[in-house]
């Protein structure tokens, strides 16, 4: 099961080419959509181009039609994707991935069904391999330091060496190089990149420093 879209260049866009952008997919909630398209310059400025901006909050949706509609060189995708419903909602505002905290069957065949790339949660063996039975070879390792972290991803390098993995969740400016070491995985997903106080106060050129420094995070 392929699920694609068109990339900016025109070309299908994957889960794979998602995580393969940055060393970093930024996790991100928004309470105010007038945030998101600055928020969206900032981060291109600084490298990155995949964002998460998680259906947490009543505002993340339009903020994903704002930066579909504002910043061309921004993939606005939506995160906590739980349901059919919320991955169509996604498509509607102009969201090109989807990120799901978990997994179900009948997610992964929602996504299929209107073509949104999807990068679904698991966090046991046994959720890798129901992904992996729906065709997913790449996955978001979630919640990552309470699933059991660097450890984990190495442990599962044997029996899913053919997996790749974006850990998220616990995952800061301080811990992300020890996963992204590891060669299964590709990227990792946090919030630092845009922390609630720097967007209030509309500090945008220290989140592109930031996106900056996490661009320079060195991959296995």
């Amino acid at each position: 099961m392929n699920h694609r879209q068109s990339s900016p260049g025109g070309a299908a866009l994957t889960a794979l080419q998602v995580m393969r952008d940055a060393p970093v997919i930024p996790v991100i909630v928004i309470d105010d959509a007038a945030q998101a398209v600055p928020l969206a310059r900032a981060l291109v400025a600084g490298g990155i181009r995949m964002l998460e901006l998680t259906l947490r909050t009543p505002a993340a949706l339009d903020g994903i039609r704002r930066i579909a509609a504002e910043v061309p060189q921004a993939v606005a995708g939506a995160g906590t994707v739980r349901s059919a419903a919320d991955a169509q909602a996604a498509v509607r505002t102009g969201a090109r991935f989807a990120v799901s905290p978990g997994f179900t069957p009948a997610l992964s065949a929602a996504c299929s069904d209107i073509a949104l790339p999807l990068l679904p949660g698991v966090a046991t063996a046994s959720e890798v391999m129901m992904a992996a039975e729906c065709g997913h070879a790449e996955m978001k390792f979630f919640p990552a330091l309470q699933a059991g972290g660097v450890a984990m991803l190495k442990a599962w390098q044997g029996p899913f060496g053919d997996v790749r993995f974006c850990p998220t969740g616990g995952i800061h400016a301080g811990n992300a190089a020890d996963f992204l070491a590891l060669p299964n995985v590709v990227c990792v997903g946090g919030s630092w990149l845009a922390p609630p106080a720097l967007m209030r106060e509309g500090r945008w050129d220290e989140i592109t420093r930031l996106a900056r420094e996490a661009c320079a995070l060195p991959r296995a």
